[in-house]
């Protein structure tokens, strides 16, 4: 029954903090004391200490020993190289995807894109992010490489939190995003790995430029 309450109280206190970041309570950089936050949320320190090490892991968060926890704040150059491996690694997802992808899987990129386009009118980001990591891991889990697609989920959370942190992606009238999906998807369909890597490098080098003029 403890360790029950234990892991109920870590998700509780996860969440909260999640919510707070995506909904900007916190600025890039700064501290996240144990103590403060634990008596704001009514908890001990241990669920926030594992409440940050798993927002640590998503790249929400930064631990420094002897310092503690703070809100992530890339430098333009973490987030150009962040979106520089995540080009190459879904060039190669989309590359191996195209001779493999099943019409099911068709089916379910199409069906995340009628969610995108419902979402974003919501603002909703953490919907909207949800969504958009779904269409891009289905490409990864078609390349049936296993290794990869782990690479890449890795990334679009890292490449992620760039939009969370900074600016506001709603201020935008239209999803930059859904007509390039779209175009994946036709490109895919056709079985044209070429276009297809192309339109991949394209959209995933758009959205760094994008996250780039937030910062």
């Amino acid at each position: 029954m403890r360790r029950y309450q234990v892991l109920s109280s870590v998700d509780y206190v996860y969440k909260e903090l999640r919510r707070m970041i995506m909904n900007k309570e916190f600025k890039p950089g700064q501290r996240l004391p144990e103590l403060s936050l634990a008596e704001q949320l009514n908890v001990s320190r241990t669920p926030v200490r594992e409440a940050l090490r798993r927002l640590a892991s998503e790249g929400l968060v930064v631990i420094i020993p002897n310092e503690g926890a703070r809100l992530a704040n890339p430098s333009r150059k973490e987030i150009e190289d962040t979106f520089e491996i995540r080009a190459h690694l879904e060039c190669l997802a989309i590359e191996k995807a195209v001779p493999n992808i099943r019409p099911l899987q068709i089916c379910m990129l199409e069906e995340e894109i009628e969610k995108e386009e419902n979402i974003f009118p919501e603002k909703d980001l953490e919907k909207y992010l949800e969504v958009n990591n779904a269409f891009h891991k289905i490409i990864a889990e078609a390349s049936g490489n296993i290794v990869l697609y782990e690479l890449i989920d890795n990334i679009l959370s890292r490449s992620f939190v760039y939009l969370v942190l900074f600016g506001s992606f709603f201020d935008l009238e239209d999803n930059p995003s859904l007509d390039e999906h779209r175009e994946i998807v036709k490109a895919l369909k056709e079985r044209d790995a070429k276009k297809a890597v192309e339109l991949m490098r394209s959209h995933v080098l758009s959205s760094c430029r994008f996250a780039q003029d937030l910062n």
